[in-house]
């Protein structure tokens, strides 16, 4: 079902073959701190930016690597709903290579790999 925010997308089929092809890709995770407990990918193959501190600090809390306009760029969070207010809000800043991860972190537990928790 697409997003109802009409944010581009990137299957987790997508997202998984270019994690584990090692493309040039940096993975903005929005969900918040105590979401992590509950699933997760592996440590080094995302950057937490909770929806909450993007909120108060807006720019200044992407990582570095997301502060390239032209850098290819995934949002995930739970659902994909979050993913998709964060994606369409990135472009609407100037950033031309985002794109939000359909069914989120469930979808990838579900259709990837069982190992990263459902909650």
């Amino acid at each position: 079902m697409p997003n109802p925010y009409g944010a581009p997308e990137i299957t987790v089929q997508e997202l998984a073959a270019k994690l584990q092809n090692g493309d040039d890709l940096v993975l903005l995770d929005v969900r918040e701190r105590h979401e992590l407990a509950r699933a997760s990918l592996p440590s080094g193959q995302f950057e937490l930016v909770p929806l909450s501190e993007l909120a108060a600090r807006r720019l200044d809390a992407l990582p570095a690597a997301a502060q390239d306009k032209n850098a290819a760029i995934a949002v995930i969070c739970h659902h994909g709903i979050r993913s998709a207010q964060v994606t369409v809000w990135l472009r609407q800043q100037g950033w031309t290579n985002v794109l939000s991860v359909a069914g989120g972190i469930d979808a990838y537990a579900r259709e990837v790999d069982p190992s990263v928790g459902v909650y």
